[in-house]
Order: C-alpha cells, then sequence, then structure tokens
C-alpha cells in the first residue's frame, strides 16, 4: 500500500515541478518581496521636490522657519557626518570642507551638547551651553554650512547620501508684483508651484488671514512638514511674549518618556532591541506564508483533481491502485511540492535578512536569526503540514464529486471562509498572543495551524502546543478518513454533484457501505 503511495506522491510531484506555474511560484514570492520593498524607496527618490512659496505678512515667521529647517537638516548633515567619521569610510573624504569642519567639533563634544551645537549654528550665535573653545568656532563654521546648505542642490544631494528637506521640498521667491497672490495662484494653475502658503499678519494672536494653496488635495505631506515649524515658531513667540523662561518652557513641554524593557526567564530586566520587536511580529510573517502555501496548494490540488476526472485520466490510474492510495498519493505529492515552494521562500529571505540590512549600512544584522529560530521553523514545519493535510483533505473530496471548476466553487465557500478568518484575526493575535480570544480561536481545527503560528512568538504555554498537537493530528486523522469515504464514491461519478449535506453524510459512512443502497460492497 505504501508503495502505491508513494509511486503516486512521486509522479504527482514530478508532474509539478515540470510545470511553468511551478517556477514562476517559485520565483514571483521573492520577486513580490524585493519589489514591495525596493520600488516605493526608488520611487520616493526619483519624486522631483516639491516648489513651494511663501507670502509672509508677519515679517518674522519665515525667517525663523527657515532657521528651524537648517537646524533640523544639520541635524542630520551632523549625524552622518559623524558616523562616517567615526566608521574612516570613503564617504567622509566625499563630504563638503564645510560640513567635515563642523561634522569634527560634532564628534568631539558630548552628547547633551549636540543639539545646542546645531541651534547655535542654525540661528548663528553662540549657546551658553558651548564650551568656550566650542563656541569661539561658531559664527565661522555657521557662515559656511549656510552657505553650503543654500546652494547645494538634489542631485549633490543625492550623489552625498544625504536626504534633507532640501531633496524633498524648495522654496521658490515670490514675484515681486503688485498682487502676490493672484501671481502665486497662476503659478500654481500653470505648474511652476506645487502649493505656497500665507502667513497672516498677526499670527502669534491668531491664524487669521494663514492659508495653503493647491491643486493637489491628495498629498499632504508638505502641508504638513511647513506647518509644524510655523507653529513651533509662533508657540516660542507667545512664550516670550508671556515673559516666561524658554528653559523653563522646554522643560514644561517635555513629554514623560517610560523606557520600554522586558523580563528574562531568571526575572531581570533587560533593554528591548529592534530584533526583540521584530520577534515579537515575526510570526505574522510566518502565518502569511503559511496561508499562501496551504492556499496555493489545496486549489492546486482540487484543480488538478477535477481535471484528471474530467479527461478520464482517473479510471486509468485507478486500474492500478485502490481510491485511497490514488489520493494519499496525490496529497502527499502536492505537499512536498508545496515544501519545495515554501522551503525556496524561506531561504531568500533567510538571505535577504542576512545581507541586506549590512549592505544598507545597518548595524545590527542580525535580523536573519529570527527565521531560523527552532520555534519559529518547528512550529511552521508542523503547522504547514498539518494545515495543509486538514484542507486538502477536504478539497480533494470536494474535486472527487465535481466534474468542473464551476460545480466546485459553491462547495468550496464553507471552507474557504474560515480560511480567510484568521488573516482577518492577524494583528489581533500578534498583540495579545496568550489572550482569551487567541486561545478559543486555537482549539478550532480550521484556525489552529495560523492562530497557533501567530502566537509562537507569546509564546504559548506547554500544554497547549500539545493539547493542539493533539487536536491536529486527530483532526487530519478525520479529515483524510472522510475524504477518504467520499473519494471513493465520487471520484468515478458523474452527472449532477451532490449537494454539501449528502457529502457529509457519506463522511460518516461506515466502510464498504454503498450510500445508495445501503448495503456493503
Amino acid at each position: 500500500m505504501m508503495r502505491k503511495i508513494g509511486l503516486v506522491a512521486w509522479r504527482e510531484y514530478m508532474d509539478n515541478v515540470r510545470t511553468k506555474g511551478f517556477w514562476i511560484g517559485i520565483l514571483a514570492f521573492p520577486l513580490i518581496i524585493v519589489l514591495s520593498a525596493t520600488v516605493p524607496i526608488l520611487l520616493t527618490k526619483a519624486k522631483e521636490a516639491r516648489n513651494y512659496a511663501v507670502l509672509d505678512h508677519s515679517g518674522f515667521a519665515l525667517a525663523e522657519v527657515e532657521k528651524r529647517i537648517l537646524a533640523d537638516d544639520l541635524g542630520v548633515v551632523l549625524e552622518a557626518a559623524a558616523q562616517r567619521y567615526r566608521d574612516g569610510s570613503q564617504a567622509w573624504d566625499r563630504l563638503p570642507s564645510p560640513v567635515k569642519a563642523a561634522g569634527r567639533v560634532y564628534v568631539s563634544i558630548a552628547e547633551a551638547e549636540r543639539q545646542a551645537l546645531i541651534a547655535a549654528l542654525a540661528v548663528v550665535e553662540a549657546d551658553a551651553y558651548l564650551a568656550d573653545e566650542v563656541a569661539v568656532q561658531v559664527p565661522e563654521l555657521a557662515a559656511g554650512l549656510a552657505e553650503w546648505w543654500r546652494q547645494v542642490s538634489a542631485e549633490e544631494l543625492d550623489a552625498l547620501d544625504l536626504e534633507l528637506s532640501r531633496s524633498r521640498y524648495a522654496r521658490v521667491a515670490v514675484p515681486d508684483v503688485p498682487d502676490p497672490q493672484a501671481a502665486l495662484s497662476q503659478m500654481v494653475n500653470d505648474g511652476e508651484l506645487f502649493a505656497y502658503f500665507v502667513i497672516g499678519a498677526d499670527i502669534v494672536e491668531r491664524d487669521e488671514g494663514c492659508k495653503y494653496v493647491s491643486l493637489n488635495l491628495t498629498d499632504q505631506d508638505l502641508r504638513g512638514w511647513f506647518a509644524r515649524r510655523v507653529s513651533q515658531v509662533v508657540r516660542a513667540r507667545r512664550i516670550e511674549r508671556e515673559g516666561i523662561d524658554l528653559k523653563v518652557a522646554g522643560w514644561l513641554q517635555e513629554s514623560v518618556l517610560f523606557k520600554a524593557r522586558k523580563v528574562d526567564k531568571r526575572g531581570s530586566q533587560v533593554e528591548i532591541s529592534s530584533v526583540d520587536t521584530a520577534r515579537q511580529w515575526a510570526p505574522m510573517v510566518f502565518v502569511y506564508l503559511l496561508w499562501v502555501a496551504i492556499f496555493t496548494n489545496s486549489q492546486a490540488l482540487l484543480t488538478n483533481t477535477i481535471e484528471e476526472k474530467s479527461t478520464r485520466v482517473i479510471e486509468v490510474l485507478l486500474s492500478s491502485v485502490s481510491p485511497f492510495e490514488l489520493m494519499a498519493g496525490k496529497i502527499a505529492g502536492m505537499a512536498a511540492s508545496g515544501l519545495t515552494v515554501v522551503g525556496t521562500w524561506a531561504i531568500c529571505i533567510g538571505i535577504g535578512l542576512a545581507v541586506v540590512p549590512g549592505m544598507l549600512g545597518g548595524k545590527d544584522a542580525s535580523f536573519g536569526g529570527i527565521i531560523v529560530d527552532p520555534l519559529y521553523l518547528l512550529s511552521f514545519l508542523f503547522y504547514f503540514l498539518s494545515g495543509y493535510l486538514l484542507y486538502a483533505s477536504l478539497l480533494v473530496g470536494i474535486g472527487s464529486v465535481c466534474n468542473s471548476l464551476k460545480e466546485a466553487q459553491n462547495l468550496m465557500l464553507p471552507i474557504l471562509i474560515p480560511l480567510m478568518l484568521p488573516l482577518m484575526a492577524m494583528v489581533l493575535v500578534s498583540q495579545d498572543p496568550n489572550g482569551t480570544f487567541a486561545r478559543v480561536m486555537s482549539f478550532i481545527p480550521l484556525f489552529t495551524p495560523f492562530v497557533m503560528m501567530n502566537r509562537a512568538a507569546g509564546p504559548p504555554p506547554l500544554w497547549e502546543y500539545l493539547a493542539t498537537t493533539v487536536l491536529m493530528v486527530v483532526s487530519v486523522y478525520l479529515a483524510v478518513r472522510g475524504a477518504g469515504k467520499v473519494f471513493r464514491i465520487g471520484i468515478l461519478m458523474t452527472g449532477k454533484p451532490p449537494r454539501l449535506r449528502e457529502i457529509v453524510r457519506w463522511m460518516v459512512l461506515k466502510e464498504g457501505v454503498n450510500p445508495s443502497e445501503g448495503e456493503g460492497v
């Protein structure tokens, strides 16, 4: 019996791997992952800078906003320069002289002083928090940086691998005409401007007269970016008007920060790294892979069964093997091809997680360790096999009683709905892997593979792993046995397919009983 099942499985496996669809399936998923990760980045880089203008009736807001924009950009530039200086990379040598001069000073001072240095460089004035030997260099450094910042182009920033606001937004001077608003509106209509801002005359008191004018109502990035900086300027002016000390005001606005920690097995508190966070969400990736693998392979098995039945190939095969041997072999063969596909996907993802962070200059390239975690791999292997066997048994049973895919669609609905629910609950289960909802879902056989895989980061108690393992083994046994009865009866059946209620009745028939006559066969 096992030899015949093995022969059928090998035939099924080889028939699959020889098809173009199999290789397309292997290559498509990694390609989609690569494209989804790289295309948005490439599109963002290819996106042209938004030209905007500012009509400032306040007389001060725009100049103050420019200083804050400069401060934000200098923070990015000096942090990048410091990293390249410490690494001793060639990227440091490519930086312009003003940036390298400021970068050396930035590296030499304590971290607490760095924000003060950036603020001093942006407003071209020394700060009381800076040491005298640093403060004395500020005017010269600030002048050089400001000159470079005003003249640098988006192309030069790309070449230096620096992501500044200048790369995304470019301010255009307001035309010197009697009616500047009308001129700016015309420039927006002509496509010369993406948008323009109007700042009211008494913006500190109220925002009356403040406007944002654009033809694009969906892209709100520019509006939010500029509005945040204007709000900072206005807030500072209001604090100054009320006579509140700036340092006191800053202290009053400071948020309380709760540093995240986790408790290890010894009960000690340890810091949470980016890898820990990724590990918590990693099961969602495995669940999605699991769902895709089970869905595609089960569907392929259903389609294959219906095709072979409609072309009478089944009748030839049944002359050499029993219905159960044929069904078991087909399920095993598709499982092997499914594992081949999923294994290839896992290898590609593992290589990507191990290599890409290092290529992008990330310090922590240990994300690849997540995908080879024995807990995740063993869980995935077991739940893939058990989930696939469960759904494949149900679908191959349906396929055996149908003569076309159109007939099968009506019978598949009760199976496809439970297959969709775990995806809908994926985020909820990840957020509370040991909650009541997740635990209840874990003991419903049609949901068990997906929910237990999703809970792996919890992780669930050992007894739940053991209980759900027993549950899945029993469920698969009953599903295979029931599907075998349906397959035996329906595989040679022609004409109108039976109703779902009749199929269920076949599943509970005793072995060797004819469903139409109720006698042994």
